[in-house]
């Protein structure tokens, strides 16, 4: 892992002692490989003229990109651990409360437990059914499938939820083909941190702790019964940093 930027050698330094960040940071003082990449910030001037987008490139061993991560507005950003996430699942999220709940093993997960505006961070649930026991899928006809919604939090923006690919069961008893979802699987929802001023500027010195409420919508069958609708309710909790606005000693400044 590396990270890249217009900075110059001695600000990267100064940043990187005063935050403690261990992994390489190189210099591109004239935007040359930000430019090859086609990140530049046309928009930005002055001080800030020459930076780039944020965002992550993932690149294989033969140098090709596999993977970009990047946001079409630039004031909102991956996070490290949501883009681990997205490329290896395994690796990446937090296990934060075993939720009860009835006919299957609930697992709430988020890639981060700090964020700051403008950050984005990925939410998950991940459910474990018994064997022979399945739940509907998005998109099924006549049945209640399985969804996670979430409450409006302000400062907060939800995208729509991802889901695993589906199962096709068939239903002898009624001739039926439907979708399901069986065994282990994961439903995942990315939270868009605001950036605007105004939120920036409520979160005080310390940041502020949000909590992110939602519930688990499904109705498990098993090969002999389909058993009432069910709704859990599920929590993250998210702490709001504010933004590092420190500058460089005056003398390594952009000018």
């Amino acid at each position: 892992m590396a990270a890249i930027s217009y900075d110059s050698v001695e600000i990267l330094k100064s940043f990187a002692d005063r935050r403690k960040i261990e992994f390489p940071m190189l210099a591109d003082p004239d935007s040359q490989t930000i430019r090859a990449y086609d990140v530049l910030n046309t928009e930005a001037g002055g001080q800030y003229k020459g930076m780039a987008r944020p965002g992550y490139f993932f690149i294989d061993t033969k140098g090709v990109i596999r993977e970009k991560f990047f946001e079409t507005k630039y004031r909102q950003r991956f996070s490290g651990n949501n883009v681990i996430g997205k490329l290896f699942p395994e690796l990446s999220d937090e296990v934060t409360d075993n939720v009860q709940a009835p006919h299957l093993n609930l697992i709430v997960e988020q890639s981060d437990r700090t964020t700051f505006p403008g950050g984005r961070i990925t939410l998950t649930a991940e459910v474990q059914l018994p064997p022979d026991v399945h739940v509907y899928s998005p998109g099924v006809q006549g049945y209640k499938s399985i969804a996670l919604v979430m409450e409006p939090t302000a400062g907060m923006e939800f995208t729509p939820a991802s889901y695993p690919k589906a199962k096709i069961l068939y239903l002898p008893a009624i001739k039926e083909k439907v979708p399901v979802f069986e065994g282990k699987f994961r439903i995942t929802q990315d939270l868009k941190v605001s950036s605007v001023a105004d939120f920036s500027g409520s979160l005080g010195t310390d940041g502020k702790s949000f909590a992110i409420a939602g519930k688990l919508e499904y109705q498990a069958c098993d090969s002999k019964i389909c058993y009432l609708p069910t709704s859990v309710p599920i929590r993250w909790q998210v702490q709001v940093l504010p933004l590092d606005r420190q500058r460089a000693p005056e003398d390594i400044r952009h000018k």
